[in-house]
């Protein structure tokens, strides 16, 4: 398995929101009225980490989900970067219709294999990215709220709005708790852990991404089609647990402590 899907057609509504107290450069404040968060220059776009990473891990074609409209991040990763140790293309996401209709985009390009999918703003783990691949099915990494709090840039009050994820006996995907209250999140045994929607799917997903209806949101969510797969379809997902925190590039404070604990990373793609 050596195939990823980073989906990066979001619109970006919150990096878009002006915030004077981030202290972003002229240069960083300019890509951020553009929403695309990939391009985020942390001495170099954010999302060259993320490539980093999955090739660390072991994947080497790698598929980014876009809009038409997004020509910028098209040149860059299409034709001025490059590449030793990735195969990069792109899926074209037409309209903004939510995560599984984005995953479905990428069907061409996963053409029957497994395949990681993981958002163009997180940067996850290398070593939770790798044990996905290693896994005979479907699966998902669950990212402990401790590990998170301890070593992420997301606060407690931001992360507390996370999906959590609840394995049954077996350790396999039992459900996703979307928007959990507080008694919910306190009655949970432990590991509590989020979903940062880092994924393994086989041909099996696109079916579920093409049956659900859109959200109260109005958006045709990847959780909704997990949901549908395990519950109509029969898939079952094994969720690996891991202490380690990813980082999140929602908005423009985000900016300043990603780059932070991304200082001296070394990048090789």
């Amino acid at each position: 398995m050596d195939k990823a899907v980073i989906l990066a057609r979001g619109l970006g509504t919150r990096m878009r929101q002006q915030d004077p107290q981030a202290g972003l450069s002229a240069r960083q404040a300019e890509v951020a009225a553009t929403g695309v968060k990939a391009l985020i220059p942390i001495d170099r776009p954010f999302l060259d980490y993320v490539l980093s990473a999955l090739a660390d891990a072991g994947y080497r074609r790698v598929c980014l989900v876009v809009g038409p409209e997004h020509g910028e991040l098209r040149r860059y990763y299409g034709e001025e970067l490059q590449y030793q140790r990735l195969e990069l293309g792109f899926a074209i996401q037409e309209q903004p219709l939510g995560t599984a209709d984005a995953v479905a985009a990428a069907e061409g390009f996963a053409a029957g294999d497994a395949f990681l999918v993981i958002n163009s703003d997180n940067y996850y783990p290398a070593a939770a990215l790798g044990a996905l691949r290693h896994l005979p099915g479907p699966g998902l990494v669950a990212f402990s709220r401790t590990g998170m709090l301890a070593g992420g840039n997301i606060p407690p009050e931001r992360l507390s709005r996370f999906a959590l994820v609840e394995a049954d006996a077996e350790g396999c995907l039992y459900r996703i708790i979307e928007k959990p209250d507080l008694a919910l999140l306190e009655s949970l045994p432990e590991p509590v852990a989020v979903s940062m929607n880092c994924w393994r799917f086989d041909a099996g997903i696109f079916p579920a991404c093409r049956a659900v209806k859109p959200s109260p949101r109005g958006e045709l969510e990847l959780p909704d089609a997990v949901q549908h797969a395990a519950g109509v379809l029969g898939q079952r997902f094994r969720v690996l647990y891991f202490d380690e925190a990813v980082l999140d590039l929602s908005d423009r404070a985000d900016v300043g402590p990603v780059a932070v604990r991304l200082a001296g990373r070394a990048v090789r793609l």
